[in-house]
C-alpha cells in the first residue's frame, strides 16, 4: 500500500453481481477522500474533484466569486504556467473537460486517452495544489463570466431559477445571485475600493482545503497502481483542517410559500410549474423519497394526473427531478 494513504477496510462498496469493475476507498495522509475504480476494459480515463464550497460562501458584495474561481484555475499553474495548456492538452489527447459550481459544492472532471491519463492527472492536480491568477487573466476571465450570464438571460430555465431566488428570504445565501457578471465582479468591487483578484485570491486561500476534497479516479490500471499515483499527484495539496460550512435556517418563509407566480417565457409555449421546498435529503439518499414522490406524480399509465391532463389536451410531456436530494423538487406540465 502507497505510505501515507490510509485504507477503508470496513466500507463495503456494494455493487451489482454483473460489475466487472474493482472499487476502492482510501484516505491521504492530507485527508483528501478517494475512491479508486479499476476498469481493464474501458477506453477512457477520468477523474473528478469535489470541493465543499460553493456559491453559498460568496462574500457579500462579490456575488459569483466561486464560479468566478471555477473558471481561473483552467488557466495555469505554477508548474504548467502556460495559459489553457491543461485544456489544450485534454482535447489534444482525446478527452474533454468541464465544471461546474453549485450551492455548496464545486466539481472539477475530465476524460482522456489512457495512455496520457497520468500526466493529466499531474495538470489537474496543481488546480489544487499551485494555481497562477494572474491580473489579465482575472480580467479576460471577468468578461468570460459575464458573457455566460448574458447567454443565460436567454434560458428560460436559467430565468425561472433566479425568480425562484428573488422569491425566497433575503438573508438566506440562496436568495444570492450565483453566476456572477460584470457588475458584481468589477464594477462593485472597485466602487467599494476592492481588488477582485485579491478577494479571489483570499477566497481560494481559505477554503480549498485538502479535508474538504473528494477525489474520484477511473482508469484501467489496477488499484494498487491508481493509489500509489493518486499518493504522488494529490498528497501535496494543503490541508488546514476546515471545518464543514453549515447554512442554517429555512431559505422559504410563510410570505414566499402558496403564491402564483406568472412569468413571461422567451420561447413559445405554456408552463405549468410546482415547486415545493423541501429538507434536503442526502441522509436519505438510499430510500430516495423525492424520486418516490416523482414517481407517482410522474406516473404516465392509465388513471395517472398526466394521463387526465393529456386527454384533456393541457399536457404534452411532464418532466419530474433528477435529485433524490434537491431541496426544490420541480415538476413541469407543459403544452
Amino acid at each position: 500500500m502507497a505510505m501515507g494513504a490510509i485504507r477503508d477496510e470496513q466500507t463495503e462498496i456494494i455493487k451489482p453481481r454483473n460489475d466487472k469493475r474493482e472499487y476502492r476507498r482510501v484516505v491521504l495522509q492530507n485527508n483528501v477522500e478517494v475512491l479508486l475504480i479499476s476498469d481493464t476494459e474501458t477506453d477512457k480515463c477520468a477523474a473528478s474533484m469535489d470541493v465543499r464550497v460553493g456559491s453559498f460562501s460568496d462574500p457579500e458584495g462579490l456575488e459569483g466569486l466561486a464560479h468566478f474561481l471555477e473558471h481561473m484555475l483552467f488557466y495555469a499553474s505554477e508548474k504548467y504556467p502556460e495559459e489553457d495548456s491543461y485544456s489544450k492538452y485534454i482535447s489534444e489527447h482525446g478527452g474533454s473537460t468541464n465544471a461546474f459550481t453549485s450551492s455548496e459544492h464545486t466539481n472539477y472532471y475530465f476524460d482522456v486517452n489512457p495512455d496520457c491519463f497520468e500526466e493529466a492527472l499531474d495538470r489537474f492536480s496543481q488546480f489544487f495544489i499551485k494555481p497562477l491568477m494572474s491580473a489579465d487573466a482575472t480580467t479576460r476571465e471577468i468578461k468570460a463570466v459575464d458573457s455566460e450570464n448574458q447567454k443565460n438571460l436567454l434560458s428560460d430555465a436559467w430565468r425561472m431559477n433566479q425568480l425562484q431566488k428573488h422569491f425566497s428570504v433575503k438573508d438566506h445565501p440562496y436568495h444570492k445571485f450565483s453566476t456572477g457578471n460584470w457588475n458584481t465582479l468589477e464594477v462593485r468591487p472597485k466602487e467599494r475600493g476592492l481588488d477582485t483578484r485579491q478577494e479571489l485570491l483570499r477566497f481560494y486561500n481559505e477554503n480549498y482545503s485538502a479535508n474538504r476534497m473528494h477525489l474520484v479516479i477511473y482508469s484501467k490500471d489496477d488499484l494498487d497502481k491508481s493509489e500509489s499515483l493518486v499518493k504522488n499527484k494529490f498528497e501535496k495539496i494543503r490541508n488546514m483542517d476546515l471545518g464543514c460550512v453549515n447554512f442554517t435556517g429555512q431559505p422559504c418563509d410563510s410570505e414566499n410559500l402558496q403564491i402564483i407566480v406568472k412569468a413571461v417565457p422567451i420561447k413559445q409555449g405554456h408552463k405549468l410549474r410546482f415547486v415545493w421546498p423541501l429538507t434536503p435529503g442526502i441522509r436519505h439518499y438510499k430510500e430516495g423519497p423525492s424520486r418516490y414522490l416523482g414517481h407517482l406524480v410522474g406516473h404516465e399509465g392509465e388513471g395517472s394526473l398526466f394521463y387526465v391532463l393529456k386527454k384533456l389536451g393541457g399536457c404534452y410531456f411532464l418532466i419530474m427531478p433528477e435529485s433524490s436530494i434537491h431541496c426544490f423538487p420541480t415538476y413541469w406540465f407543459q403544452n
